[in-house]
């Protein structure tokens, strides 16, 4: 595997502090908010000056049941070509549920679900892997993600599962140590376990990231410095084989530019003084342990039939309806936890409607935030975040309607500029048009 060292995740928000930063040589991009035809000059700059940048997508939910999509593929290998990228990373997760296999509404989740850690499961994983290898220009990582709670009757542990994916199919490992260390805290692993079982040369690069804690549950929200006990997490991987590249992962609420090469620092010397220090009990680095506890015995890839599919797409799809959709949650399951997963996918969904439609929040206020939680229960998301923000602006100007004239102005004018409507200003039926438009609004 290339040695990438060590890099930081490159967001719009701090491209320049990312630019100046010393020692950096390599950057991640979040795949979907990368276009390829128009890079942002910062990525220009550093691709120029030898810094690598690896793509890393959200979208395509390997571990849903469905295979993955041709076109989101076909977009994930553009950006690998046109970023000239050693290698691109996506999730062990699903991502979305529902539609013609299950008779029922597509459903978008906005966000990375477990997946659950059967051999059926693992067996549909692995082709989708596949596929997607078969698709792609260059070498595929997948990395383990942090989940609230666990799927009722799992086989395998998170290192065996992890182990086998790997085993069965040869792609690579992106390790995010902050999920490992949240999955310690919201359901009892250990991580020293789970790094026992991994198979460390299939390692391509490590994340690191930040969170807290509240009321018992580990909240990974990338938001906050990293924490000495996800620091401990990567020394303990480093202490087994030294990492190809180390990776800070922030997405919000950004220090200063001196505060995040600070951490970038703290992160570079803790993975050196794991190395130069002896590797844990019962391991060497860069070694496998050969059999025992925490591995499971490899097997041959097989082909999976439609009616494993079919039955972990109704799986899901019952668990992201009760999600998303206020179904009842589906037995076995924590319903204590899916409450709080649910709350938090509604929360994200709406600070993803924010970013994308800044005009909401301003117009609305501390409003805003209460107004889209309210828009929210029993409306999933089904058509994409741009398309959720259009029907909130609609939902609140006929259901909930901001106080206030000016705001009321400002709002409809939004919604009928951004949905398309303003198209019709100018035209000789305009006066009807307005007329209709008032009348669609109740105003």
């Amino acid at each position: 595997m290339r040695r990438l060292g060590t890099g930081i995740g490159w967001r719009p928000a701090i491209a320049d502090a990312v630019e100046a930063m010393a020692g950096i040589e390599w950057v991640e991009v979040v795949a979907e908010n990368v276009c390829p035809g128009h890079l942002p000059d910062s990525l220009r700059r550093l691709r120029e000056r030898g810094v690598a940048v690896v793509p890393h997508g959200v979208g395509l939910g390997l571990g849903g049941a469905e295979r993955p999509d041709p076109v989101r593929l076909a977009a994930l290998a553009e950006r690998a070509e046109v970023l000239g990228s050693p290698l691109v990373t996506e999730h062990i997760a699903f991502v979305r549920a529902g539609g013609e296999r299950t008779a029922s509404d597509r459903l978008e989740a906005g966000h990375l679900l477990p997946v659950p850690r059967t051999r059926e499961a693992l067996a549909v994983l692995c082709e989708n892997v596949r596929i997607a290898q078969d698709q792609l220009p260059v070498p595929l990582a997948v990395e383990n993600i942090a989940a609230l709670f666990s799927w009722p009757g799992e086989e395998l542990t998170e290192g065996q599962f992890l182990y086998e994916l790997a085993d069965r199919t040869g792609v690579r490992l992106l390790i995010d140590v902050a999920n490992l260390h949240t999955n310690h805290v919201n359901q009892g692993e250990d991580p020293a376990a789970a790094l026992d079982a991994l198979p460390l040369e299939a390692l391509a690069y490590v994340h690191v990231a930040g969170g807290f804690e509240r009321d018992g549950v580990w909240h990974d929200s990338h938001a906050h410095p990293v924490p000495e006990p996800v620091l401990a997490v990567l020394a303990e991987l480093a202490s087994r084989v030294r990492p190809p590249g180390v990776l800070l992962e922030r997405d919000e609420r950004f220090p200063s530019a001196a505060e995040l090469e600070a951490e970038v620092a703290k992160i570079g010397r803790t993975v050196a003084a794991a190395v130069r220090a002896p590797a844990g009990a019962g391991a060497r680095p860069g070694v496998v342990p050969a059999s025992g506890a925490g591995r499971a015995a490899p097997s041959l890839p097989r082909a999976v039939d439609e009616a494993a599919r079919t039955r972990l797409a109704l799986g899901q799809t019952a668990l992201l309806s009760a999600l998303v959709a206020g179904t009842p949650a589906p037995e076995g399951f924590d319903r204590g936890r899916l409450r709080v997963q649910s709350r938090m996918l509604t929360a994200k969904r709406g600070s993803v409607v924010a970013l994308l439609a800044p005009e909401l929040p301003r117009i609305l206020g501390d409003t805003y935030r209460p107004r889209f939680l309210r828009y929210a229960v029993g409306r999933p998301l089904t058509g994409g975040h741009r398309r959720d923000a259009l029907a909130f602006a609609l939902h609140t100007l006929r259901h909930d309607p901001p106080e206030g004239r000016v705001a009321r102005r400002e709002l409809r004018d939004w919604w009928i500029e951004r949905s398309g409507r303003a198209s019709l200003v100018g035209r000789p039926w305009a006066r009807w048009a307005r007329a209709a438009r008032f009348a669609l609004l109740g105003r």
